[in-house]
């Protein structure tokens, strides 16, 4: 195969939708369909279930999917890092969603640089999905957060747990509740759920607010716009006028380290090393 029918293929795979994926990968339709069928029909698999309505992907075509990702994910870490190679400045790169884990980035980044040996760290700070970060190559390790955040074919260590809040405006009448319900806040008619973007970019149907990041969605929060469940540390970030009500049955979140499984990186090992001991 050819690492263009890879980036066409996981491009459909990941948006479901062939429209979509050709304005993502700037280019015609037509040829994008070609390439997929081209390339079923040299494995002598179906990939794809397509109707009028809808695409699927087949159980091959979930395999396609997650050995694309990786292939593509470790031929951009392989040239970034060839490139890197030839600098005399040793770093790692750090994703994280811009945001989140504020207090524990923070607290790793101070003890890894007390560290003997520590690289710089660069941050790349994302709006969602912080994890593709990892496929596509462009950073090193990342903090994820689950069940959100895929950590599919990457390598983990749990770093925390905690409870989730409901964020409200101050002069909602959930909001002086001592704690709420996840039927509470997605029955809302007039706070209805924020949406945010898949990993294609595409956002999921619904009456929500679209948002990309926490700076955004707090402020549409404090206008009555919408509402959101996040994990409870986001307390620390709250502007006024908002309040975190917390939700006794929602999924508890779990913040973890991640890395390509293929990394053999000392400085990535020290890094995770600081993390998990923090």
């Amino acid at each position: 195969m050819e690492t263009r029918e890879l980036r066409y293929f996981v491009a459909v795979a990941e948006e479901l939708h062939f429209g979509r994926a050709a304005q993502r990968l700037g280019i015609a339709q037509p040829p994008l369909s070609r390439t997929i069928t081209q390339l079923e029909q040299r494995l002598g698999v179906l990939l794809l279930k397509r109707t009028s309505r809808k695409v699927t992907l087949t159980e091959a075509g979930s395999v396609l999917l997650a050995e694309g990702r990786a292939i593509l994910g470790a031929l951009a870490a392989a040239e970034r890092r060839t490139q890197h190679a030839a600098t005399s400045r040793p770093s790692l790169v750090l994703a994280a969603k811009a945001g989140a884990s504020g207090e524990l980035l923070a607290k790793l980044l101070d003890a890894y640089a007390a560290e003997p040996g520590a690289v710089a760290v660069d941050l790349l700070l994302c709006e969602s999905q912080p994890q593709q970060t990892l496929y596509d190559g462009q950073a090193d390790v990342a903090l994820l957060h689950q069940p959100f955040d895929s950590t599919a074919e990457l390598d983990t260590e749990i770093l925390n747990t905690e409870g989730q809040v409901a964020i409200l405006p101050t002069s909602h009448p959930l909001a002086g509740r001592s704690h709420v319900r996840t039927a509470d806040v997605s029955s809302l008619s007039d706070l209805p759920l924020a949406r945010w973007p898949g990993p294609g970019g595409a956002y999921p149907e619904g009456p929500g607010a679209e948002v990309r990041n926490q700076t955004q969605l707090f402020q549409l929060i404090a206008l009555g716009r919408t509402t959101v469940v996040m994990p409870e540390s986001c307390r620390a970030n709250l502007l006024e006028g908002l309040a975190a009500v917390p939700v006794l049955d929602a999924p508890t979140v779990t913040t973890v380290i991640a890395w390509p499984p293929h990394s053999r990186s000392r400085a990535l090992a020290d890094l995770v090393r600081v993390a998990t001991r923090l």
